[in-house]
Protein backbone atom coordinates (compact mmCIF):
# COMPACT_ATOMS: atom_id res chain seq x y z
CA UNK A 1 0.00 0.00 0.00
CA UNK A 2 1.13 3.40 -0.89
CA UNK A 3 -0.40 6.40 0.68
CA UNK A 4 0.32 9.82 -1.53
CA UNK A 5 -0.24 13.34 0.36
CA UNK A 6 -0.94 16.83 -1.04
CA UNK A 7 -2.31 19.76 -0.24
CA UNK A 8 -0.19 21.61 1.92
CA UNK A 9 1.33 24.90 1.42
CA UNK A 10 1.70 28.65 3.33
CA UNK A 11 -1.68 29.76 4.51
CA UNK A 12 -2.14 33.14 6.60
CA UNK A 13 -3.60 32.67 10.67
CA UNK A 14 -7.37 32.17 9.43
CA UNK A 15 -7.22 30.88 6.18
CA UNK A 16 -7.90 27.51 5.11
CA UNK A 17 -6.51 24.55 3.59
CA UNK A 18 -7.42 21.24 2.01
CA UNK A 19 -5.13 17.83 1.75
CA UNK A 20 -5.85 15.23 0.04
CA UNK A 21 -4.22 11.58 0.54
CA UNK A 22 -4.62 9.13 -2.63
CA UNK A 23 -4.47 5.03 -1.40
CA UNK A 24 -2.64 2.31 -3.87
CA UNK A 25 -2.26 -0.96 -3.40
CA UNK A 26 -4.37 -3.57 -1.66
CA UNK A 27 -6.14 -1.75 1.13
CA UNK A 28 -9.48 -2.53 1.48
CA UNK A 29 -12.15 -1.42 4.23
CA UNK A 30 -9.22 0.44 6.32
CA UNK A 31 -9.63 3.65 8.36
CA UNK A 32 -7.74 6.44 7.10
CA UNK A 33 -6.24 9.78 8.59
CA UNK A 34 -4.15 11.97 9.61
CA UNK A 35 -1.33 13.21 12.08
CA UNK A 36 0.92 15.88 12.40
CA UNK A 37 4.41 16.66 13.53
CA UNK A 38 5.71 20.32 14.51
CA UNK A 39 9.60 21.03 14.99
CA UNK A 40 11.12 19.48 17.97
CA UNK A 41 7.45 17.71 19.03
CA UNK A 42 6.17 14.11 18.87
CA UNK A 43 3.87 12.81 15.60
CA UNK A 44 0.10 13.76 17.34
CA UNK A 45 -3.03 12.60 16.14
CA UNK A 46 -5.29 14.85 14.30
CA UNK A 47 -8.09 12.62 12.65
CA UNK A 48 -9.68 9.37 11.37
CA UNK A 49 -12.75 8.21 9.45
CA UNK A 50 -13.47 4.62 9.36
CA UNK A 51 -13.89 2.30 6.36
CA UNK A 52 -17.60 3.76 5.52
CA UNK A 53 -17.44 6.99 6.75
CA UNK A 54 -19.72 6.75 9.24
CA UNK A 55 -17.13 6.86 12.15
CA UNK A 56 -15.13 9.94 12.62
CA UNK A 57 -12.47 10.76 15.37
CA UNK A 58 -11.06 14.34 16.09
CA UNK A 59 -8.19 15.58 18.43
CA UNK A 60 -9.96 18.20 20.79
CA UNK A 61 -7.07 21.12 19.37
CA UNK A 62 -8.77 20.56 15.83
CA UNK A 63 -12.15 20.04 16.68
CA UNK A 64 -14.50 22.18 15.09
CA UNK A 65 -12.00 23.34 12.73
CA UNK A 66 -10.94 20.86 10.93
CA UNK A 67 -13.35 17.77 8.69
CA UNK A 68 -11.91 14.80 7.11
CA UNK A 69 -13.63 12.63 4.95
CA UNK A 70 -13.44 10.33 1.97
CA UNK A 71 -14.18 9.01 -1.08
CA UNK A 72 -13.82 5.22 -1.66
CA UNK A 73 -14.26 5.04 -5.26
CA UNK A 74 -11.17 7.12 -5.81
CA UNK A 75 -9.44 5.98 -2.75
CA UNK A 76 -8.88 9.18 -1.21
CA UNK A 77 -9.17 10.78 2.31
CA UNK A 78 -9.64 14.63 2.85
CA UNK A 79 -9.00 17.14 5.51
CA UNK A 80 -11.00 20.48 5.21
CA UNK A 81 -8.71 22.57 7.61
CA UNK A 82 -10.50 25.85 8.69
CA UNK A 83 -9.27 29.08 10.43
CA UNK A 84 -5.92 27.35 10.70
CA UNK A 85 -4.17 29.00 13.38
CA UNK A 86 -0.13 29.44 13.45
CA UNK A 87 0.15 26.45 16.28
CA UNK A 88 -1.58 24.30 13.24
CA UNK A 89 2.10 24.51 11.34
CA UNK A 90 3.21 21.00 11.05
CA UNK A 91 4.03 18.40 8.67
CA UNK A 92 1.02 16.24 8.19
CA UNK A 93 1.33 12.61 7.87
CA UNK A 94 -1.39 10.70 5.89
CA UNK A 95 -2.20 6.95 7.64
CA UNK A 96 -4.13 3.77 6.96
CA UNK A 97 -5.05 1.43 10.40
CA UNK A 98 -7.51 -1.23 10.57
CA UNK A 99 -10.02 0.65 12.39
CA UNK A 100 -11.00 4.42 13.11
CA UNK A 101 -10.11 3.68 16.75
CA UNK A 102 -6.98 2.08 16.59
CA UNK A 103 -5.66 5.07 15.15
CA UNK A 104 -6.96 7.16 17.23
CA UNK A 105 -4.58 4.80 19.51
CA UNK A 106 -1.50 5.37 17.38
CA UNK A 107 -1.83 1.73 15.65
CA UNK A 108 -1.05 2.72 12.59
CA UNK A 109 -0.60 0.02 9.63
CA UNK A 110 0.84 2.02 6.90
CA UNK A 111 2.12 5.99 6.58
CA UNK A 112 2.29 8.29 3.64
CA UNK A 113 5.31 10.99 3.42
CA UNK A 114 4.30 14.50 4.50
CA UNK A 115 3.25 17.33 2.84
CA UNK A 116 4.16 20.74 4.96
CA UNK A 117 1.72 23.30 6.34
CA UNK A 118 2.63 26.28 7.00
CA UNK A 119 0.13 28.87 8.70
CA UNK A 120 1.67 32.57 9.17
CA UNK A 121 0.45 35.16 12.13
Amino acid sequence: VQLQASGGGLVQAGGSLRLSCAASGRAVRYAMGWFRQAPGKEREFVAAINWNGDITYYADSVRGRFTISRDNAKNTVYLQMNSLKPEDTAIYYCAMATTAWNMRMRSVDYWGQGTQVTVSS
